[in-house]
């Protein structure tokens, strides 16, 4: 019993230490920054681990350099301007021994930023300056406990003349004009606006982000100014007009899109446009985490792809191919990198793939011959190229592009919104079915009469099969969703792609037994990054001959892959059933 007793007793003691320990383990690592929420995919808020590991791929020179200029083009809670201050306060003990001096010194000369939005600013001064006003002095107002009601700076408000310090609120408009440049008058009105884009970040007229209610215009500074006279534009803001100053280092993470609004909510990519204005700055270095997805190119991203391909001042470039190893929070769907690019050498990448924690490296240039997008993985690269060397056609040759038929995504909720007749739930003898999503998202088929005014009517008759345009997460690997077989008069919405057509059943179910194998869905996964699965994903599966099936031990022993190939492919690509 006493033993018990004892055991009991050293038991609660030990449990009550480690409740002790945890909290004050949490209170020792807690970061204010870390509670405050994201705002969509528009704003991805940086964790405090990200931000870390993107400062840790700058060189170690950068921290013991008190002349450097560090710019963030987009701050939202002024997380790396407080990493980066703390960094360079350790760094230049030996240049600047004097602690109030290399303290002023950082935040007066070295460390700038740009707020994605007033708000964001306003956090941004909050988290360097101690107070949202750069400027403030301490009003002397004491509480009972003996602290000072109001916030005032750091410097007691005297190491800034103005209240926005080195971290300003973005100052720049929107600016609409039609396709044949032409502004857009001051009295457009409604459904008039939607003709015009904005120049710079080509959102809509009638967006949103037009709401002349709205308090925030998202205007983005460093991307709505044009790129010839982007250095002289910085050097007003922050240096008084010297145009011999200029910024060193650029960091960040952008915002990713734009979200456009209307029924068919489209979100446009402008993290290339961050990456291209910093770019044009001529600093020494650039690093910015952004999403993966220009790897493969996409929707206004394909100049992008190809500048950053054959760009050899990228020297470091981590990818991580699940987004929330960097953002635990966020679905970024092809997931996220971060690059470092110097804007002084060239030379070849060394390139961190990370992949469910673990990492692979390879030091090679971030563009093979005769391939248009950045291959992620290095050992697809040999398996590639011994499928090139075949000479074989592409398989995206059977692929329809998008809108096979002309028939929008939503074309089954509102037809006349189209200038098309109305369509039935109820099969009509002789007519024509199409397939599409309902507005549950559901597979469903309609029917139309044979004489039905289709926009196109290419893939009408044979045989076929119906793919989902968009499937998946772009993980590598995946296995595809099961297309739909289709047949003489069956036709489909945009939310397929086409993909044949065939002479005979056979044939087309001798093409699935292919698309079914690992081989061809590894060759599919260079080009497939996200949810993306439209035509130009198949380009590097060959196309072959459906008279008969297919499987992968012949596949492997046709292009003559290596033991290490077949490894690499059975072991990262899913079964698909």
């Amino acid at each position: 019993m006493i033993d018990k007793k004892k055991n009991d007793a050293l038991e609660a003691e030990q449990t009550y230490k480690t409740a002790v320990e945890s909290a004050n383990d949490y209170i020792e690592n807690f970061d204010i920054l870390e509670t405050i929420t994201n705002v969509g995919n528009d704003e991805v808020f940086t964790p405090r681990k990200t931000c870390d590991m993107m400062l840790d791929s700058l060189p170690d020179e950068v921290w013991h350099n008190p002349n450097y200029r560090w710019l963030n083009p987009a701050t939202k809670n002024g997380i790396f301007e407080r990493e980066i201050a703390i960094r360079l306060d350790e760094g230049l003990k030996d240049v600047i021994p004097d602690q109030e001096k290399r303290r002023k010194h950082i935040l007066q000369n070295m460390i700038h930023a740009i707020g994605q939005t007033k708000f964001t600013a306003n956090v941004a001064r909050r988290t360097l300056y101690y107070c949202s006003s750069a400027n403030r002095a301490c009003d002397g107002i004491l509480a009972e406990d003996g602290h000072y009601v109001n916030g005032y700076a750091i410097g007691n408000g005297t190491w800034f003349a103005d209240e926005e310090g080195n971290i300003k609120t973005p100052c720049t408009d929107h600016e609409f004009v039609d396709s044949a440049g032409r502004r857009m008058p001051s009295t457009c009105k409604g459904e008039e606006r939607k003709k015009y884009k904005c120049k710079y970040c080509g959102i809509s007229g009638v967006s949103n982000y037009n709401d002349a209610n709205q308090r925030e215009k998202y205007a983005y500074e460093l991307i709505h100014i044009n790129h010839l006279i982007i250095g002289k534009h910085m050097s007003n803001r922050f240096f008084g007009g010297n145009k011999d100053m200029k910024f060193d280092i650029i960091i960040g993470n952008p915002p990713y899109q734009l979200n456009d609004g209307g029924a068919q909510a489209s979100a446009k990519p402008i993290y290339q446009l961050f990456v291209d204005q910093a770019k044009a700055l001529n600093p020494h270095y650039l690093c910015m985490i952004i999403p993966s997805r220009w790897m493969a190119g996409g929707k206004g991203l394909d100049d992008f792809r190809a500048s950053m391909l054959k760009d050899r001042h990228i020297r470091v470039l981590h990818d991580y191919t699940d987004a929330k190893e960097c953002f635990p929070n966020n679905e970024i769907k092809g997931g996220v990198c971060y690059f470092l690019w110097n804007g002084k050498e060239e030379g070849k990448c060394k390139i961190y793939k990370h992949t469910d924690g673990t990492i692979s490296t390879s030091t090679r240039y971030l563009k093979e011959d005769g391939v248009d997008v950045f291959i992620r993985d290095e050992r697809l690269i040999e398996i590639l190229n011994k499928v090139k060397a075949k000479k074989f056609k592409s398989f995206m040759d059977i692929v329809s592009p998008r809108k096979p038929f002309g028939l929008a995504g939503d074309f089954f909720k509102d037809p006349k919104k189209y200038d098309l007749p109305p369509i039935s739930d109820k099969k009509i003898e002789g007519g024509i079915t199409i397939c599409g999503l309902d507005e549950h998202l559901q597979r469903v088929k309609r029917y139309v009469p044979q004489d039905y005014p289709l926009p196109k009517k290419t893939y009408l008759h044979g045989y076929k099969m119906f793919m989902a345009r968009n499937q998946g997460s772009g993980t590598f690997g995946e296995p595809f969703s099961v297309p739909m077989f289709a047949y003489d008069n069956e036709i489909c919405t945009e939310t397929f792609i086409v993909i044949g057509t065939f002479k005979t059943e056979q044939e087309m179910k001798n093409c699935y037994s292919y698309i079914k194998t690992k081989f061809f869905r590894a060759l599919v996964g260079i080009r497939k990054l996200d949810q993306n699965a439209s035509q130009s994903i198949y380009e590097y599966a060959p196309l072959l001959d459906f008279t008969k099936p297919w499987n992968d031990k012949e596949l492997y022993a046709m292009f003559g892959l290596s033991d290490d190939d077949i490894k690499f492919i059975e072991e990262n690509v899913q079964e698909m059933n």
